[in-house]
């Protein structure tokens, strides 16, 4: 299908919009992340409408249910997203194609946001790509099997990611105010934030914005890593949980094998910090001395673009979640 398509990167830090209308150009913007313990179908409709309205120029920055395609709003003929936590429940690519056809949308393409990072970072290549951000994820693809690892949120999961790393941090840090661990420069990096050091889990607890102020410390422990022992070692063992994770995809996709060579791309604000990338990078080759560890060819937000197109015979079709105005919704 030609025309005005929509891509969708909905990750928790921020959700990052493409469209390109029937003429070919092409506007970008970045709006607040996904909010994955609220209704995730709501708020990519509200994304739509935002974008619509803002391409036709129009002042509305909020989905209010009146701004149509035929009513000032610019068409968006497909909609393509990969949304971060995104559950089998959620992903009702029908239910969102209801809520969007205001805007004239005709086609729907949905996938948890491991998918589209691995089409947008790899491509068709077999191997994994890792995204560590807010939260973590896993995506292995080999010949004939796809596994996901991790993703699973912040109170389950997402080992090795900026939450996690600043969540240890916190802790640590405490732990050194109370004595009850080894002294850290962590500790002050708390009372920056909060003057008041013993009000602090408090004033934690009841920010709307808990996930991404915990988040938010992961860039200060990387930089405290190189004169902070304590910091030092949460680097170190984000890195090793996230050459697990890669790790355990690897394998259970058959892709960890004696003579295998996969390629490997690791996406995501956590890979900027050289003493994790250089230490993740060492430990997964040392299991698996074959791996390509590239750069990626393209983004989260590229992956997403690339949904209408994807071939049929890629082995990540299948777990696309599609619904069109001239089909039935298919998976």
């Amino acid at each position: 299908m030609t025309g005005s398509v929509l891509a969708i990167d909905a990750g928790q830090t921020g959700i990052k919009t493409r469209f390109a209308d029937a003429s070919g150009a092409v506007s970008e913007t970045v709006l607040p992340g996904i909010r994955t313990h609220e209704p995730v179908l709501v708020q990519l409709a509200e994304t739509a409408a935002r974008i619509a309205a803002a391409s036709a120029g129009a002042s509305r920055s909020s989905f209010d249910g009146d701004a149509r395609a035929d009513g000032g709003a610019a068409r968006i003929e497909v909609l393509a997203a990969g949304v971060s936590g995104l559950t089998e429940a959620e992903a009702d690519a029908d239910a969102l194609l209801t809520a969007v056809r205001p805007f004239g949308v005709r086609r729907v393409l949905l996938v948890h946001d491991s998918i589209s990072s691995f089409i947008g970072a790899l491509g068709d290549a077999r191997g994994a790509v890792i995204a560590a951000g807010t939260g973590s994820v896993t995506l292995g693809v080999g010949r004939d099997a796809v596994r996901r690892v991790d993703g699973w949120g912040n109170i389950m999961g997402d080992a090795g990611s900026g939450y996690w790393i600043g969540r240890e941090a916190l802790d640590a840090g405490m732990r050194g105010y109370d004595g009850r661990g080894p002294a850290t420069a962590l500790t002050g990096l708390i009372a920056e934030r909060w003057p008041d050091i013993e009000q602090a889990y408090i004033d934690l607890q009841v920010d709307p914005n808990r996930v991404g102020v915990v988040a938010s410390f992961a860039e200060r422990v990387a930089a405290l890593a190189t004169t902070d022992e304590v910091a030092a070692d949460i680097c170190r063992r984000a890195a090793d949980e996230l050459a697990g994770s890669v790790l355990a995809a690897l394998r259970s996709v058959g892709e960890a094998g004696a003579g295998a060579s996969p390629r490997l791309s690791a996406i995501g604000g956590v890979f900027r910090a050289d003493r994790i990338r250089s230490r993740f990078e060492r430990q997964v080759r040392l299991a698996v001395p074959g791996v390509d560890i590239n750069e990626p060819q393209g983004s989260g937000l590229d992956g997403a673009a690339a949904l209408p197109h994807l071939d049929d015979a890629h082995p990540l079709h299948a777990h696309v979640t599609v619904a069109s105005l001239e089909q039935p919704a298919a998976r």
